[in-house]
């Protein structure tokens, strides 16, 4: 039997961009555990439709590129015929780049990662708030990298930086109507992130994703009167 703090979650619809891989799909898992009707997104169709199957009947999965307006807005078109509504938005759809300084970063990568990390979210966001209601919530998978510095990675450094703020505007604009928005901050998490920012990173001191997952469904099943604005999670094992 679920507790009552789980039961709050049961029924509710949650969409998860990039939902189909790292720490989207552990969030997916974690919500569809808890009874949630799932979206999940992804530009990948092939890697949707098996994540739909793995997570099971409550979920639906919709290609899109979170970078493309009009696919955006085609998204949330079709979740609002078929649901009509969202309460619980999960941005987490976000690309990394090879370590690369400044002065050998290619300003055709520079805007891939800003324009997935950064204005993906924003029009995710944005196309969203029509169809959340009171006691909604959004969580904004940001990394630990909003709020230091990592030596060649300056895009993704500066998506998350970005992101973070774009989180705490939207977190005032939105108290009156009372849904939370909470910054997820994880530190280093085994994911395949890692290939492009890191290949020879020690993974057996990482987070698991499921980690990850678990501490965003503590924070969704907190009593109305509450939040968690910042949810900073980090490895215990030594440093990376």
């Amino acid at each position: 039997m679920k507790s009552s703090a789980s039961a709050r979650l049961t029924n509710k619809v949650a969409l998860i961009t990039g939902g189909n891989r790292g720490i989207g799909f552990a969030i997916a898992k974690a919500l569809a555990g808890e009874g949630c009707n799932l979206i999940v997104t992804g530009r990948d169709q092939a890697s949707l439709k098996k994540t739909a199957r793995q997570l099971g009947r409550k979920t639906v999965p919709m290609g899109c590129d979170v970078r493309d307006p009009q696919g955006v807005d085609k998204l949330f078109a079709a979740i609002k015929k078929q649901f009509r509504k969202i309460d619980i938005l999960i941005n987490n759809a976000g690309i990394a780049h090879p370590p690369l300084r400044v002065d050998e970063l290619p300003v055709e990568t520079w805007r891939e990662v800003i324009d997935t990390n950064l204005t993906g979210m924003f029009l995710v966001t944005r196309a969203a708030l029509p169809l959340m209601k009171r006691e909604s919530a959004i969580v904004n998978n940001l990394s630990i990298a909003a709020k230091r510095v990592f030596p060649g990675s300056s895009a993704y450094n500066v998506s998350k930086h970005g992101a973070l703020g774009f989180t705490n505007t939207l977190r005032e604009e939105v108290r009156a109507r009372s849904i939370r928005v909470i910054a997820l901050l994880p530190g280093a998490t085994d994911t395949d992130l890692w290939k492009s920012l890191w290949p020879q990173a020690p993974r057996k001191k990482m987070l698991s994703p499921s980690t990850v997952a678990q501490a965003v469904v503590n924070a969704l099943t907190l009593p109305d009167d509450s939040t968690v604005e910042e949810l900073l999670i980090l490895p215990s094992v030594g440093t990376l």
